[in-house]
């Protein structure tokens, strides 16, 4: 009798927790509701706008583009003559390639670098040995250097649009603006399942949550690049700090705290590469969400404390401590098996309704989702076919990174240490390659440790399908199927681009 009731108190206990988990992940996903619905209600309002409402450019301030680049000799050419390509004058114009690389990437810089002086450019190649502070660093370096009022970031994997100063400098009439942030486009979208994957996500940070945030006063980031800074601005908020992996949010909270206005530009588009390689989509992930924990920690007082009113601050807290949530939801996981004994051999039966808040979740999901996609691709032949099939894809896929994820968010709350790991990027087109990954240089050699776990946990929720059969408890078998699968792909991926196409 004593063991029974033991039994059944520390199964309250588990329910209690993880209950406590679907509130916390639903009310997150009821914030990201609220902004898809922002976003809607700002799409609704721009209808009734006139035509041209878009300011124009008067007068030729003085520009500095800065180019940060690492080992990049697949792209680091595209992008620094894209930069050639701005319609602004050259004597208002100048660029800095900010080129950290230990390879021939800075051969290739000065070499272009070199051309376009013949042409009247007035551009540099800061090169540095050392690579101290990463690309925070590298951005900090060059502030002394720069000679414009205002300061263009974009990284190697873009191409930089002729219009994109002239489209964006208008709005630095106001002197409250800091910074004007542009949508991210997608060079190579179509060119695997993991870029349609990647873009669907990306798009909806570039629509939904930042549209969302900013038509309504709330905090916003600078994304690392294809954005435009005042340079007073990135100065007056104490510059570029290399004490988290997100120097773009940390810079973008600590700015907008001291009365910096930032703009987001949706019809800007500015496109990029999408990684399609398994290992550099996983590190790239990583990098934003434990970065993005350590502004949290870093900022969490001081954003508390802060001047902005109660919205903006929950709208910043919700913003910065994202990753949270795929730690949340990995534990959610990795708690469902065990979930199926206690079902079965309590009275907590009645708690099983409980469990559909996941469901809710999933749904606000969906509803966001489709809202930047059907925004984003109107004019698309089967829309709804292609926003199912890759929604499905895209929920899928987060499952399987919840492991990668979660460690992201352990490493980001626990203060631990790592460098900066860039994603390389290999000029690679919508059309898919003939080639094997074999042919370029900067893929990681051979299968990660973390894909053993992977392994392990794939066969984990295999044998939580299987309890449940065995036990007729059939609740929790659509959610470990789709974890099986979540986690099939993510090994699939890593043995296919560390072996297979070797």
């Amino acid at each position: 009798m004593e063991g029974s009731v033991i039994h059944i108190a520390w199964s309250w206990i588990y329910f209690g927790i993880i209950f406590l988990i679907l509130i916390i992940i639903m009310t997150f996903c009821i914030t990201e509701f609220i902004l898809a619905v922002n976003y809607l209600k700002s799409k609704r309002k721009q209808r009734k706008k006139p035509a041209n409402h878009s300011p124009t450019l008067e007068h030729f301030p003085l520009v500095a583009v800065q180019i940060p680049i690492f080992n990049e000799k697949y792209v680091a050419e595209r992008v620094i003559r894209s930069a050639a390509t701005l319609d602004y004058p050259k004597d208002r114009l100048q660029i800095q390639v900010l080129d950290d690389s230990t390879d021939e990437t800075v051969d290739i810089s000065k070499r272009i670098a070199a051309e376009l002086v013949d042409i009247g450019f007035d551009i540099s190649v800061l090169h540095r040995t050392d690579r101290d502070g990463f690309k925070a660093g590298a951005l900090k370096a060059a502030m002394p250097h720069c000679k414009g009022e205002y300061v263009a970031i974009f990284d190697a994997d873009f191409i930089i649009q002729p219009d994109f100063l002239k489209a964006t400098l208008p709005y630095f009439k106001d002197p409250k603006i800091g910074m004007v942030q542009t949508r991210w486009g997608h060079l190579n979208e179509n060119y695997s399942l993991l870029t349609k994957i990647q873009a669907f996500f990306i798009d909806i940070h570039f629509s939904v949550q930042h549209t969302g945030r900013n038509e309504y006063g709330y905090f916003i980031n600078f994304n690392g690049t294809a954005g435009i800074w005042r340079k007073s601005c990135i100065e007056d908020a104490g510059g570029w700090t290399p004490d988290t992996l997100t120097e773009d949010l940390d810079l973008s909270y600590r700015a907008q705290m001291k009365g910096w206005q930032f703009k987001y530009k949706e019809d800007i588009v500015a496109p990029a590469e999408l990684p399609a390689h398994i290992s550099g989509i996983k590190s790239q992930q990583f990098r934003w969400i434990k970065g993005g924990t350590q502004v949290g920690v870093k900022l969490f007082n001081q954003l508390i404390k802060c001047s902005a009113d109660g919205k903006q601050k929950w709208f910043g807290l919700t913003h910065i401590f994202a990753g949270s949530t795929y730690l949340l939801s990995f534990l959610l996981y990795a708690m469902s098996v065990p979930l199926i004994f206690i079902f079965y051999t309590t009275s907590l039966k009645s708690f099983i309704p409980y469990m559909s808040l996941f469901i809710f979740s999933t749904l606000i999901v969906l509803f966001t989702g489709g809202v930047s996609f059907f925004h984003s691709n109107h004019n698309m032949k089967h829309p709804w076919q292609s926003f199912l099939g890759r929604f499905t894809a895209f929920l899928l896929f987060t499952m399987g990174l919840s492991l990668n994820n979660a460690i992201a968010t352990i490493e980001g709350f626990s203060g631990k240490k790592s460098d900066f790991i860039r994603t390389p990027k290999f000029n690679l087109t919508n059309q898919k390659s003939i080639e094997h990954w074999s042919k370029f240089s900067y893929i990681r050699k051979g299968l990660a440790g973390q894909v053993i776990l992977e392994i392990i946990l794939l066969l984990y929720f295999l044998l939580g399908i299987a309890i449940g059969i065995y036990y007729q408890f059939y609740h929790l078998i659509p959610l470990h199927l789709m974890l099986v699968i979540g986690y099939g792909m993510i090994v699939y991926y890593s043995f296919k681009h560390a072996i297979i196409d070797r």
